[in-house]
């Protein structure tokens, strides 16, 4: 009975370490075949040696201009070298001290504006850009209305107005030495938006009533002295404004 029972009890103690001496050995067994696995797994992983590096493309490339662009340039640089030996030719002094209005001149625009006060009048007078007329059109032109039609002209719309808000408006044209008025209006800030009556042609009042109109303008700096270094002002501003144009011009060709 002694032995048995020692017998039972040695049998009970080596069951656990069996299993333990089990797992150990499957372990043991599964650990070459887990290790020869990630190596598999390792050697198929993507190499970035394998791959070819993406092509770099690049929209900065410079493009070889077509040679009609190339001319094209050619053509404006000459155009702009023409334009600053005119503009060197043709500088005209400051303005004159008895000159009775103030200059506003803004580049880029091809109108200019003059404002002075006159005895509780604004008087502000809009010039724009020269009528030139050269040789060669001289020979196609008729000689009508005392020649003017041979002569240079500077288009300018005059404007008196009252602290009431009432203006009047003359549309001219200067020539040298003298200035003609083509249009008269009243100018009414309050009936803009309506059709109102403008009155008969300048052309058709009376010869006295229209030299009246031309001595109401001089007395207000409207005369031909101020409308002659006018032509020449404007005709120096066409120059800049023409170089300016052919300078952006040359920018956005060559961009």
């Amino acid at each position: 009975m002694a032995f048995a029972s020692i017998l039972r009890k040695s049998a009970t103690s080596l069951v656990p370490l069996a299993g333990r001496l089990a797992r150990v050995q499957r372990n043991y067994c599964y650990a070459p075949f887990s290790a020869a696995l990630n190596r598999a797994f390792v050697s198929q992983k993507p190499s970035q040696s394998t791959f070819p590096r993406s092509l770099d493309f690049s929209t900065s490339a410079n493009v070889k201009k077509p040679s009609s662009d190339e001319s094209l340039l050619r053509v404006i640089e000459s155009e702009i070298q023409s334009a600053e030996e005119s503009e060197d030719n043709g500088l005209i002094e400051g303005v004159p001290s008895d000159f009775p209005f103030k200059i506003e001149d803004q580049p880029g625009f091809q109108a200019i504006t003059l404002t002075r006060e006159y005895n509780g009048e604004t008087i502000k007078v809009e010039v724009n850009m020269p009528d030139l007329v050269n040789g060669e059109e001289n020979e196609d032109v008729d000689d009508d209305d005392n020649g003017k039609a041979y002569q240079s002209s500077l288009p300018l719309v005059a404007t008196v107005s009252k602290n009431s808000g009432l203006s009047l408006e003359f549309s001219c044209v200067a020539f040298a030495d003298e200035i003609s008025i083509d249009g008269l209006a009243i100018r009414n800030p309050n009936t803009e938006d309506q059709v109102v009556y403008e009155g008969p042609d300048f052309q058709d009042l009376d010869v006295n009533l229209q030299k009246s109109f031309h001595k109401y303008l001089e007395v207000r700096g409207i005369k031909p002295s101020t409308t002659n270094f006018l032509h020449e002002y404007m005709i120096n501003k066409d120059r800049q404004e023409h170089l300016m144009w052919l300078t952006k011009l040359k920018k956005f060709v060559e961009a």
